[in-house]
């Protein structure tokens, strides 16, 4: 059997031809058009009046997090487990990003602990939508409305999901996305910054392009900033890729009503919630989580299911467990023990949009396998 690859992405539409049309014109700098295509559209699509398109979903929630000015002194709550991308946002402004654990379903940030890490130096909330479902927003808006907090909504896995039918990425002053090759949609590497902030659309711009200034003779500049910026090369790949979402996000769900319906007898696995009272899982990727009677733990499932040309992630490393942070002093004797079981027993399987059907079932049989 060959090894089926953990994500594999799906690029049958429109790429190839808008590619060609880069190429063949030579507008394959940020200075070609599909860039501005990509951004009104992908905005469009999220139901944001703005949209700034740049090299990565990284960078994307620095510029965020720079645009709402936070920086020494600030703390903007966050959840521990995500990607270290959201954390180092913050403590690279000079801030201080301060935790909650995640939920033991949803494995998203547990709203109900916002509010006691709220103090004084609290500038915004960070949400990230984990694995395809979204963060239960609601108690989350109240929670910034109450105390005049800035939401910055990471929505990095979550192109085309919905909360309560609104689109995710909608939510709050400011709103980020990745195009890495496992997500939805993808532009190789890239990612978007999305508000309805005109300010903070122009300042998200004015970062992205080392704060060159308009009107003004160029080189001169007032203020620093970055090359964040995404290549016409790239946009073309998104504007294609954004044609197809529907098309995907109905794929994903297939995919994941697959597994579930064939792992959902085997004992020992806490497999995603397939639905909340807001929305209905989309699956970026399909999660497995150990339960206690399982005597092993992710790492040495994963390696059962490689020695089975299976491949597999393991799930998020806690943001209060990260080594450089505890070298920067961060955290010091924080525990988030949700965050740290699922870190430590779950993992996720091939989930990508161009599996075929005999590789799922040759997932689901290998998962089987591993489990006897």
């Amino acid at each position: 059997m060959s090894f089926i690859p953990v994500n594999t992405p799906l690029l049958d539409g429109n790429e190839k031809k808008y590619l060609n049309r880069c190429l063949d014109t030579g507008w394959i700098s940020s200075e070609g058009s599909y860039v501005r295509q990509f951004e009104e559209r992908f905005a469009a699509r999220v139901g944001r009046q703005y949209g700034i398109a740049v090299s990565n979903g990284t960078v994307a929630l620095e510029a965020a997090v720079a645009a709402l000015g936070i920086g020494r002194g600030d703390e903007v709550i966050l959840p521990t487990f995500t990607i270290i991308s959201c954390a180092a946002a913050v403590v690279r402004a000079g801030a201080t990003p301060v935790l909650v654990d995640c939920d033991p379903v949803t494995w998203n940030m547990e709203a109900n602990q916002i509010e006691a890490k709220i103090t004084p130096k609290t500038r915004a909330i960070m949400v990230v939508h984990i694995y395809g479902l979204p963060v239960d927003m609601s108690p989350v808006l109240e929670l910034a409305a109450k105390y005049n907090l800035a939401i910055i909504e990471d929505a990095a896995e979550m192109q085309g999901q919905t909360y309560n039918e609104q689109p995710c990425g909608s939510f709050g002053e400011i709103s980020t996305f990745s195009f890495y090759p496992n997500k939805h949609i993808t532009t190789g590497e890239g990612g978007m910054i999305v508000t309805d902030d005109q300010k903070l659309a122009d300042k998200c711009r004015s970062l992205r392009n080392l704060c060159f200034q308009a009107g003004y003779q160029r080189f001169i500049h007032e203020e620093l900033g970055w090359n964040f910026r995404m290549t016409n090369l790239q946009a073309a790949l998104g504007v294609a890729q954004l044609e197809k979402l529907d098309e995907h996000i109905i794929r994903k769900r297939r995919i994941g009503q697959y597994y579930t319906e064939q792992l959902k007898k085997i004992s020992g696995l806490q497999l995603p919630q397939t639905k909340t009272d807001y929305a209905e899982n989309i699956y970026w990727v399909y999660g497995i989580v150990l339960t206690e009677e399982v005597f092993y733990d992710a790492v040495v499932a994963m390696q059962k299911l490689a020695e089975r040309q299976i491949g597999t992630r393991p799930f998020f490393w806690p943001m209060h467990e990260q080594p450089v942070f505890l070298k920067m002093g961060l955290f010091k004797e924080e525990s988030y023990p949700i965050a740290e079981r699922i870190a430590r027993r779950g993992f996720y399987i091939p989930s990508g949009l161009a599996l075929t059907d005999r590789q799922l079932e040759q997932v689901s049989q290998a998962i089987q396998e591993i489990m006897l």
